[in-house]
């Protein structure tokens, strides 16, 4: 279920929160709320990322899924958080699969807008990237520890 959302539902996600309000109005423009179910695929690995997704409520699994091996779960991810870089860096592929634990919803920023937002509102955009840089550094940590558990001997 898509549903318009208004730069007040934007501005109240914890990752959003203090960016300036014409770049918040900008990115309410291009943004959706959308809800999944249980157990419904959100993103499938190597499909096209065209999404920023801001969840604000429920529970997501961030997995890997290793060709002869069950789905291997990076990270969950709840209420606050955000997920979805690859709109970001060219191919704009998705590079893990998300999946909903629980009833789901986020907001969904188009991310080839999004990417002219931050290039035409500079220094909103250079505090976006800040706020996400944190969250790859965690993503590539908890990958990095995931894969040295399951290469353990």
């Amino acid at each position: 279920m898509n549903a318009t959302t208004s730069d007040a539902d934007l501005d109240r996600h914890p990752f959003v929160r203090g960016l300036g309000p014409e770049f918040v109005r900008a990115m309410a423009e291009h943004t959706r709320r959308r809800r999944y179910e249980t157990g419904a695929t959100i993103a499938r690995e190597g499909d096209p990322a065209r999404e920023f997704l801001l969840i604000g409520a429920g529970k997501v699994a961030l997995e890997l899924v290793p060709h002869d091996r069950p789905h291997l779960t990076i990270l969950t991810l709840g209420p606050g958080e955000v997920f979805g870089w690859s709109w970001l860096v060219a191919p704009h592929r998705w590079r893990v699969d998300a999946r909903a634990l629980k009833p789901t919803e986020v907001l969904v920023v188009a991310g080839a807008p999004l990417r002219a937002l931050l290039d035409a509102h500079p220094r909103d955009g250079y505090q976006f990237l800040l706020r996400l840089v944190p969250v790859l550094a965690t993503r590539l940590d908890a990958t990095r520890l995931q894969v040295l558990d399951v290469h353990a001997p």
